[in-house]
């Protein structure tokens, strides 16, 4: 809290302060102003001192002529009464209006200008702003306690159209300031301490072109010429495409003096041409001058920590916002105080204590070392964000202060020399002192911090060469580093890992967002909203904030908004927050091979993806497939849970799908996954080879297997793969369905290849694959394919004999026979015929199975060619089985003309028995571990 001066703490003496949340003190006690409108009336009557401000006008400043009701005048009377009082509390009320503070004068009130006691912040400021006399030092600090007197937004709280108007004029008069400020520095040769005060105000204020100047002589003098062009080209586009104008004769030249390498000129003190700088007494020697209390939205231009007390640096510097990038090519931001922590900080409670207990391990003395720990984690998900509340929480751990770097993992990272200078310059090392090796000013950071116990929290690492030389040497000093890259190596350091929100977190952060109440009102609701945003904190802080915007909104229905992914990504964004921008960052700094690897592995909807599946994807042997996917690992793009297999979160899929579907052609995204469908069918094939080879149909039935299948070495290393990859072949099969031309029928063939198989390890397993076989029915059906469709439809039956559902295979059964039909197709109207036969008989309608038996039986072919119906006697006998199970029916009749001619044990082929055996012997299904509905 601010204290109050020895002058305005005096007896009647009246402080009012209008640069930022209107406010007054009275012998350096606060005194109440009362509602917003009654602020207005003040903030007006002083800010227009010695001048008669009537009452109509008051009306008007405040409401607005529209808008005033008929009682506001009648209102501002009642204003000024209230405030006299609490002006002047010691005056009788009865003689109130002889007030001397607020003086009535003709139809309205004036605050006098000669009013003794009186400090009006705005007034100091002007002065101070205005006034260029005394060296060149005197007026640098004059001009830090001008703009250190600004507190936020001026007249915070003051409504009506008067507070807009003046609130833009002073803010104009801020921005006016800071500029000298910066060019004051500039006089004195403080370059680099300028830089990350003119970026804010480049960003803040586009147009103003002397800002832009500024910017362009601090970098030119600190080495960085590429950088100042970079700022030029940056001015030279906003006035184009905001003004339709050219930059000043002053800009340009300052451009041309970059091309022939002329130095730009220092810029001069107004007021006092020709002078020249003379550098600093002592180093840093307007450390810390800056009042407490400047605002974040325009603090003073050159903030310093003291050289002996680092932690005294004001936490208000000017900051883009987390996440946001800065001007093309230069560094988004430098060292500076630790950010604000996020008032709505939720869970992460063991990690927090985690991180907490490794980094209190700094303790200075023999055989102790330096503590590192590195936060990893995929963007969005909330990394700064746990290591700035980390770091406030540590505040008495590090007497000696607490540092923020943002290294920026984007398209040009921080160079560590530009941030060790940095550094070096807010640790009070004059820019005249400044090592240009950037090995010496490693070397000097390590002395300035040989003897201190300071946390330095490092922003968006992208790797360890980047963090390295900004270490302290010695124990005593920490260090907290967030990254991307998973396996960011440093010496002694310990790495963790920051995942997404469990479902109480997401739910909670709703919660506070957007109101408990409503989250309890509809818990269902909330939690399917925090599974469209993934959990990831970033999402799911961007969905509570549109929640809190919007409070007659129901979650339902704003949980619907979010169910649609092709408009998802645009629904979470609010502000300048987006998810899209988090994931944009660590797109651009992907190389190009990289950049396409992660839109071909976007592709396929499947939770995680086997390496094999991965090089599919990319079209590429396994060792380079290898190599791209970790590399993504390391750029934070790609998660890798276990060796060989890796992961993309939903919405950075869907980020990377957004970029493959304008970035590759179609037919290359088609292509990608046609690699994928044929690697898994020609695995599947190798599967049912190994594991089950008597069930696998004929190559009349499917088509022949590729090379590009995995190998298996025996029956469990098969059926493992087959269980464990379930995910992996459905999503394939269902993409393939809905997206890639010309994949119905290998599609199809796959899951035909899934349910005679026959591995699933759960009921959820058979409903997923009966899914995919109405998907795939129905799309046979709009391309036109009976056969497919038949196919596709006797496969959903047979699914379901496995599990008893025989009314769903019968009605399926008839209409594949319907389809085989029409397609003329002699193989399928035999099987799905007998498929019937034996559902009819498993229901107890025998007539009806003998009749439709016979209609099989006349489909069945040649006995000798394998190729034919016939030839799948084998797969007659399972099916037997499978709706037969420990009661086999008696008395089925003949059920093709090869089981005529075998009677392998002597029990004829005719009776159900010796089908039951013939079936047994031949697929195995005997076992009780293998029958149908077992898992």
């Amino acid at each position: 809290m601010r204290r109050p001066t020895e002058a305005e703490g005096a007896a009647g003496h009246l402080a009012v302060r209008l640069l930022g949340p209107v406010g007054a003190r009275l012998g350096g006690e606060r005194i109440e102003l009362g509602p917003p409108q009654q602020r207005a009336v003040f903030a007006m009557l002083v800010l227009r001192r010695g001048h008669v401000v009537g009452v109509g006008q008051l009306v008007d400043g405040v409401w607005g002529p529209a808008a005033a009701p008929r009682s506001a005048p009648s209102a501002v009377r009642t204003y000024v009464w209230r405030l006299r009082a609490a002006l002047e509390p010691d005056r009788p009320a009865r003689t109130r209006n002889r007030s001397g503070l607020i003086v009535t004068a003709e139809d309205g009130y004036r605050f006098p200008a000669s009013a003794i006691g009186v400090d009006v912040d705005a007034e100091v400021f002007a002065r101070e702003a205005a006034d260029r006399s005394g060296s060149a030092e005197a007026v640098y600090e004059r001009l830090t306690r001008a703009v250190g007197r600004w507190r936020g937004v001026p007249l915070a709280g003051v409504p009506g159209p008067w507070a807009e108007r003046r609130r833009e004029q002073l803010t104009e008069s801020l921005a006016a300031a800071r500029e000298e400020l910066c060019a004051a520095a500039l006089a004195l040769g403080r370059y680099g301490e300028v830089v990350a005060e003119l970026r804010a105000m480049v960003g803040e204020f586009p147009l103003r072109e002397r800002s832009h100047g500024l910017l362009m002589t601090a970098l030119q003098r600190t080495g960085r010429q590429a950088e100042a062009v970079r700022v030029y080209e940056e001015a030279c586009e906003v006035l184009a495409r905001e003004l339709g104008a050219r930059p000043s004769a002053e800009l340009r030249e300052l451009r041309h003096g970059l091309r022939t390498g002329r130095t730009a000129p220092s810029p001069a003190r107004p007021g006092a041409p020709g002078v020249r700088p003379s550098p600093p007494s002592r180093p840093a020697a307007a450390e810390a001058r800056r009042p407490p209390g400047a605002p974040a939205a325009g603090g003073p231009a050159v903030p310093h920590l003291r050289p002996d007390r680092p932690a005294e640096a004001t936490a208000q510097l000017r900051r883009p916002p987390l996440g946001a990038g800065g001007g093309r090519g230069g560094r988004r931001k430098t060292a500076a105080p630790l950010p604000s922590g996020i008032g709505y900080f939720t869970g992460r409670g063991q990690l927090v204590g985690e991180i907490r207990d490794h980094l209190l391990r700094a303790r200075p003395g023999p055989g102790r070392a330096m503590a590192v720990a590195t936060v990893t984690g995929i963007g969005g998900v909330g990394k700064t964000a746990l290591a700035v509340h980390v770091a406030h929480g540590l505040r008495a751990a590090f007497p000696d202060g607490q540092l923020y770097v943002a290294l920026g993992a984007g398209a040009v990272p921080a160079d560590p020399a530009g941030v060790l200078a940095d550094l070096l310059s807010v640790l009070g090392t004059p820019s005249d002192r400044l090592p240009l090796d950037p090995e010496e000013r490693a070397a000097l950071l390590r002395t300035l911090l040989a003897d201190r116990r300071v946390l330095l929290v490092l922003d968006d690492a992208r790797d360890a060469a980047q963090v390295r030389p900004l270490l302290p040497g010695t124990a005593g000093s920490a260090v907290l580093v967030t990254t991307r890259a998973p396996h960011l190596v440093l010496p002694g350091a310990r790495s963790f890992a920051v995942d997404v929100f469990t479902e109480a977190e997401a739910v909670a952060l709703l919660g506070t967002l957007a109101g408990s109440a409503r989250v309890a009102a509809e818990p269902e609701a909330a939690l399917a909203l925090a599974e469209s945003c993934g959990r990831l904190p970033l999402a799911v802080r961007i969905a509570g904030a549109r929640l809190a915007a919007l409070p007659r909104h129901g979650l339902g229905a704003f949980g619907a908004r979010l169910a649609d992914t092709a408009t998802l990504l645009g629904e979470l964004s609010h502000g300048d927050h987006t998810v899209e921008s988090a994931f944009r960052l660590g797109y651009r700094a992907l190389s190009s091979a990289q950049a396409r690897a992660f839109r071909l592995l976007s592709l396929l909807d499947a939770p995680d993806l086997p390496l094999p599946v991965a090089a599919a994807l990319l079209g590429m042997a396994e060792d380079a497939a290898e190599d791209l996917a970790e590399a993504l690992v390391d750029a934070g793009m790609l998660e890798s849970p276990a060796p060989g297999r890796y992961r993309l979160h939903d919405l950075l899929r869907l980020y990377g799908r957004r970029r493959a579907e304008s970035t590759e052609r179609a037919e290359d995204r088609a292509a990608a996954l046609r690699r994928v469908l044929a690697l898994l069918y020609d695995s599947a094939v190798r599967v049912a080879r190994t594991a089950l080879p008597d069930d696998v149909p004929s190559p009349a039935w499917l088509r022949a297997a590729g090379g590009s299948g995995l190998a298996f070495e025996d029956t469990e290393q098969a059926r493992t793969w087959f269980r464990a990859e379930h995910a992996v072949l459905t999503s394939a099969v269902e993409q393939s369905l809905a997206s890639v031309p010309d994949a119905l029928g290998p599609a199809v063939d796959l899951l035909t290849l899934i349910a005679v198989c026959s591995l699933f390890p759960s009921r959820g397993h058979y409903e997923d694959a009966c899914r995919l076989a109405g998907q795939a029915a129905r799309r046979a059906e709009e391309a036109g394919e009976p056969e497919y469709r038949a196919r596709a439809l006797h496969t959903r039956a047979w699914l379901s004999c496995l599990v008893g559902e025989y009314a769903a295979a019968e009605t399926d059964l008839r209409a594949a026979l319907g389809w085989a039909e029409e397609a003329g197709d002699g193989r399928r109207l035999h099987i799905s015929g007998v498929l019937l036969a034996l559902v009819l008989r498993a229901t107890g309608r025998v007539g009806e199975s003998e009749a439709a038996m016979a209609r099989a039986e006349r489909f069945a072919g040649d006995p000798d060619d394998p190729a034919s119906p016939a030839g799948f006697a084998r797969f007659v006998a399972r099916l037997h089985v499978a709706v037969g199970a420990d009661r086999p029916p008696s008395g089925l009749p003949l059920m093709t003309p090869l089981m005529r001619r075998v009677d392998t044990q002597g029990t004829s082929l005719v009776r159900a028995r010796g089908v039951v055996r013939l079936g047994a012997a031949l697929s195995g299904l005997a076992r009780s571990e293998d029958r149908p509905g077992t898992s």
